[in-house]
C-alpha cells in the first residue's frame, strides 16, 4: 500500500445560496461604512482621544502663573475634606440634623400621643367596658399591649420620618462618602472600616437600621465589629430619656438662663462618649477575638448632585422607617403583656413588680441606680421608648403615689416637671442616680428589635449574644466604678 493510499483527501463542500447572501451583505455593509466613516477616522479618533486627555489636564493641571479655573465640586472637597474645617463641618451638620429630629419631633409625637393615649385608649376601654370584657383582659390587651404600642409609635415614628429623610438628602447629595473619607484614619487606626461611619451615623436614628446598613462593607470581620459596636450610637429611642434626665437634674444645678444650654451639653456629651466607645471597643475586638488584616478600599467621591426628592422620600419612610417601626411594633406587644403581667399579678399581697424590685434594688444600688430601674430596662427590652413610661409607673406602684390621673399598673408620662421630680424624689433618685442612668441609657444591651437584625445580617447565634451582652456588662461595670467613686468623694 503507497503512502498516497493512506492519506485521504479532505471533504470539500460548496457554499450554499444562503451562505453566498450573506457573505454579500455584510461586504454591502463595510463598503457603505467605510464611505460613511470616510478615510480620515483613525485620524478622528486619535484626535478625540488627545482632546480628552487635554481637557482632563487642563483641569488637573495649574501652570505658573495661570488662574486656576473654578471647580465647584473640588472647591466644596476643599472645604469639607480639609484637616482644618472637614471636622467642624461634619459635626455642626450633624448636630444640626440631630437638632431639627429631636425639635421637629415634639409636635408629631404630642399629635400621635393626643391621638393614641389620649382619645383612642378611653375610646377602648368604654368599647370593652360595652362588650362585657373582665377587667384582667382589659388590662392586659389595653393597659398593657395597646398602651406599650401606642408609646412606641408615638415617639418612635416622628424622629425616625424626619431623620431618616434627612440621612437619605446626605447620602443622594453626595456628602456621606465625604465622612467616610475624614473619619478612614481614626477607623483604620481603631482596626476597623472607615465605612463603619457611615453605619454609626445610621445608629443615630436607629441600631437596627445601623445594622442593616453594614452591608456596604464587604469584610466579614469588620462588618461583625460595625454590628457590635452600633449600639453605643445613641439610636432616637433612648433621646427622650436623656434629655428628661439632663433637663430634669442636670438642668437644675445652674440658673434657669443657662438650664437649657447645660442639659443639651451634657445629651451632645454623652452621644459623643458613645462615638468614643465605638472607637475604644472596634479597637480592643479587632486586636483579640476579631483579629485580623484591615481591608483596604478605594473610596470613590461621587460629584456632588440634587437629591431626589421623592426617591429619597420613598428610600426613608417605606425601605427605612416603617420596615424598622413594624419590627419595634412586633416586640412592642409581648413587652406591654409582659409590663402589665407584673404590675398586677399579686403574689403574698404584693405584686410581681414589687417583689422583683425587692430583689434588684441592691444590685441597682452598687450601680448608683435602683430596682425600679433595672426591672424597666428588662420588661422594655422590646423597645427603649417606653422605659420612661415603665419607670413611672413602677416607681408610682413602689411609693404608692397614684395621684397623677393613672391607674396602678399602666404606663403614663407627665409633663409637669415639678411632678416628675416629686415622683423621683419620692422613689429616691439622687444626682448620681440620674448621671448614671443616662450612662446605662447609653451603655446597655440593644433593644430586641436590633439584636433580631443582628442574627439576621449575621447569620450567628454566638456573635449576636456577643453584641447583646458587651455592652450590657460594659454598662454594668462603669456604673458601678462610676457609684463607688461618687460615693467615695462625697463621703
Amino acid at each position: 500500500m503507497t503512502t498516497d493510499a493512506l492519506i485521504s483527501p479532505l471533504p470539500t463542500t460548496s457554499p450554499t445560496a444562503p451562505d453566498v447572501a450573506e457573505a454579500e451583505e455584510i461586504l454591502a455593509l463595510a463598503r457603505r461604512l467605510r464611505w460613511e466613516i470616510g478615510t480620515d477616522f483613525h485620524q478622528a479618533l486619535m484626535e478625540a482621544i488627545y482632546a480628552e486627555a487635554a481637557r482632563l489636564a487642563e483641569r488637573a493641571v495649574t501652570r505658573p502663573g495661570a488662574k486656576p479655573r473654578f471647580d465647584l465640586d473640588r472647591t466644596i472637597d476643599r472645604l469639607v475634606t480639609s484637616r482644618r474645617w472637614g471636622f467642624p463641618l461634619m459635626m455642626v451638620l450633624f448636630a444640626l440634623i440631630f437638632w431639627l429630629t429631636i425639635s421637629g419631633a415634639n409636635y408629631p409625637s404630642e399629635l400621635l400621643s393626643n391621638l393614641l393615649v389620649g382619645r383612642i385608649y378611653p375610646a377602648l376601654h368604654a368599647l370593652a367596658g360595652l362588650a362585657g370584657l373582665p377587667w384582667w383582659l382589659r388590662g392586659l390587651l389595653i393597659d398593657g399591649m395597646y398602651l406599650a404600642t401606642a408609646w412606641v409609635v408615638s415617639v418612635m415614628l416622628p424622629p425616625m420620618a424626619i431623620f431618616f429623610p434627612l440621612f437619605t438628602l446626605l447620602e443622594d447629595f453626595g456628602y456621606l462618602p465625604r465622612v467616610a473619607f475624614n473619619l478612614d484614619a481614626i477607623f483604620k487606626k481603631a482596626g476597623a472600616h472607615g465605612k463603619q461611619a457611615l453605619s454609626m451615623m445610621m445608629g443615630f436614628g436607629c441600631n437596627a437600621a445601623g445594622v442593616v446598613s453594614t452591608r456596604i462593607i464587604d469584610s466579614p470581620r469588620e462588618r461583625l465589629i460595625a454590628m457590635i459596636t452600633n449600639n453605643f450610637s445613641l439610636c432616637n429611642g433612648r433621646w427622650p430619656t436623656q434629655i428628661l434626665i439632663a433637663s430634669l437634674f442636670l438642668g437644675s444645678l445652674v440658673p434657669a438662663a443657662l438650664a437649657g444650654l447645660v442639659s443639651a451639653l451634657a445629651v451632645v456629651g454623652v452621644a459623643i462618649l458613645g462615638v468614643l466607645l465605638s472607637f475604644v471597643v472596634s479597637w480592643a475586638l479587632s486586636r483579640t477575638v476579631l483579629r485580623g488584616e484591615v481591608s483596604t478600599f478605594s473610596l470613590e467621591l461621587p460629584p456632588y448632585r440634587p437629591p431626589r426628592l421623592w426617591q429619597t422620600l420613598y428610600t426613608s419612610v417605606i425601605d427605612r422607617t416603617l420596615i424598622i417601626l413594624g419590627r419595634a411594633v412586633t416586640f412592642a406587644l409581648p413587652a406591654g403583656a409582659a409590663i402589665w403581667l407584673v404590675a398586677n399579678i399579686p403574689i403574698g399581697g404584693s405584686t410581681l413588680a414589687a417583689w422583683l424590685i425587692h430583689l434588684l434594688d441592691p444590685i441597682g444600688w452598687l450601680m448608683g441606680l435602683n430596682g425600679v430601674i433595672l426591672l424597666a430596662y428588662i420588661v422594655a427590652i422590646p423597645a427603649n421608648e417606653i422605659i420612661i413610661p415603665t419607670v413611672l409607673m413602677l416607681t408610682v406602684l413602689v411609693t404608692g403615689m397614684t395621684d397623677y390621673g393613672a391607674g396602678a399598673g399602666v404606663m403614663f408620662e407627665l409633663e409637669n416637671t415639678a411632678d416628675l421630680m416629686q415622683l423621683f424624689r419620692a422613689g429616691g433618685w439622687t444626682l448620681l442616680t440620674a448621671v448614671n442612668l443616662m450612662l446605662f441609657s447609653l451603655i446597655h444591651n440593644p433593644c430586641s428589635t436590633t439584636i433580631a437584625t443582628i442574627y439576621k445580617e449575621s447569620g450567628s447565634a454566638k456573635w449576636t449574644a456577643v453584641a447583646a451582652l458587651l455592652p450590657l456588662g460594659m454598662g454594668f461595670g462603669i456604673t458601678v466604678l462610676v457609684a463607688q467613686v461618687w460615693r467615695l468623694l462625697t463621703g
